[in-house]
């Protein structure tokens, strides 16, 4: 056996094919051997039917024209040529001889009861002997009357029936297995196919995906289940690849001051080591808040906050991060003003909500200029199922460029505006994992001048996130 062929009729389609061609064909057989059955078994009925019904005629003829007129009417019927060629008489005398008819002797065994019976005889008319169905009875005067048909068309439509039952059942397995291998080819396809693209991506090549047919069948939606699990293991990959590389080139630089810092330290005098320490801890405490930023992100992004979360009132903790940030903010001459609903009740986790809004106002009163204004709002939006809490944060700071609004919230982007500023660009990144995390949505929009931020948190999603 060739190896395709092997690995054809290896498939699961190819053995449900002949699971279902053996059911078929064990069905056909049934339903087949059924008709053969029921119409045989009414044409015999029929046939013993049409000699009662004969017999009864001839016995009236007896009784009405006495054995003259009957033998007569055998006569015209067993005839060559003008008679019936199939039909089977036989009249006996009180004596047992044949007065008329197309059998000699009466058959041994032959009751005269009237019950169908088969029976071989000899018919003298064609010389030979034959398979017959017969009835017989007595008349009066000790004549016997035995009237029977040939059962050889019988047998024929039998032989013939049995014969279209056997080419049938030929067939209808025959074409199961065409149809078998037919669909097992097919589906073989579409599932090499699949495996073709599998090959290439496990060699590397992330950015192939499965072919579709357009057919919109189970292999269509299997395939784009698949392509969107690839295009979103391959984004995986890139988000990998860049925080690898913003790892190695937003650490190199305080790791090469920290060094450099050390170094010097060593051979610094007593008086101008200590200050050199210390700005070595300060470069090492930044390095360790990068990876600790690093850290929470991924615990949030598994999910591992959710078994902080409890019952808590949003209002009151926007309160105490504006409260804290108040005096920094004064004291840089920027305004803050908050317009809050007396209470908004959720589920979430009390320290990752506040770690989330104290980036968000931490990174409006680190970018905006003295005489800037940061207005916060916190309201509902929608009903019931729909509700939402909508946390507001607008300043009239420097803002975000429309094209970057969706990559700030990439890990370690920073914008040219920010590079002044300390950071690791992971601020943004920490809150849209935490607004995940709670159900919610992070936008930025313009607020003509400067920048709002919109965190939308879904009520009931927060509560499911529990379950």
């Amino acid at each position: 056996m060739s190896p395709s062929l092997r690995r054809l009729t290896n498939t699961a389609t190819f053995r449900l094919a002949l699971g279902y061609m053996a059911l078929f064909g064990a069905s056909a057989v049934l339903l087949l051997s059924f008709i053969w059955w029921t119409t045989a078994g009414v044409i015999e009925r029929q046939v013993g039917e049409t000699v009662e019904a004969e017999l009864r005629g001839l016995a009236d003829q007896y009784r009405t024209e006495g054995p003259r007129g009957l033998i007569q009417a055998i006569d015209r019927r067993s005839s060559r040529g003008a008679g019936d060629p199939d039909g089977i008489y036989l009249l006996t005398d009180p004596l047992g001889r044949r007065v008329a008819g197309n059998i000699d002797t009466w058959p041994a065994g032959v009751q005269t009861d009237g019950q169908w019976t088969r029976l071989e005889v000899f018919r003298a008319d064609v010389e030979r002997r034959r398979l017959i169905g017969a009835r017989a009875f007595a008349l009066g005067g000790g004549y016997r009357l035995l009237v029977g048909r040939d059962m050889v068309a019988l047998g024929s439509f039998q032989a013939v029936l049995l014969e279209a039952l056997i080419w049938g059942v030929g067939v209808t397995l025959v074409l199961g297995l065409i149809s078998g291998i037919f669909m097992s080819r097919r589906l073989l396809a579409r599932v090499e196919a699949i495996g073709s693209t599998s090959r290439e991506i496990m060699e590397g090549d992330l950015s192939k995906r499965i072919a579709l047919d357009g057919s919109d069948d189970e292999f269509d939606r299997l395939a784009q289940n698949l392509n969107r699990m690839l295009e979103r293991i391959e984004a995986l990959m890139g988000e990998m690849r860049l925080v690898t590389d913003s790892l190695a080139h937003d650490l190199r630089s305080p790791l090469t001051r920290l060094r450099g810092g050390l170094d010097m330290a060593l051979r610094a005098p007593s008086a101008e080591r200590d200050r050199a320490i210390a700005q070595a801890i300060a470069q090492a405490d930044a390095v360790l808040a990068t990876f600790t930023a690093l850290i929470e992100i991924s615990r949030i992004e598994a999910g591992i906050g959710r078994s902080e979360m409890v019952p808590l009132d949003l209002a009151d903790s926007l309160r105490d991060i504006v409260e804290l940030y108040q005096p920094v903010a004064e004291e840089k001459g920027l305004s803050v003003t908050l317009d809050a609903v007396s209470a908004a009740p959720m589920h979430g986790s009390p320290q990752l909500l506040a770690l989330a809004l104290s980036n968000l106002l931490d990174n409006a009163v680190k970018y905006c200029r003295a005489g800037d204004i940061i207005a916060l709002s916190l309201g509902a939006e929608g009903e019931g199922a729909e509700s939402h809490w909508v946390l507001t944060i607008a300043d009239t700071g420097p803002g975000i460029p429309v094209a970057d609004r969706d990559r700030v919230f990439e890990r370690f982007v920073r914008l040219d505006e920010s590079r002044h500023a300390p950071g690791s660009g992971l601020g943004l990144s920490l809150v849209a994992a935490i607004a995940k995390l709670h159900g919610g949505t992070v936008t930025l929009e313009d607020n003509a001048p400067g920048l709002r931020l919109v965190w939308r948190l879904s009520v009931h999603s927060s509560n499911a996130a529990l379950q």
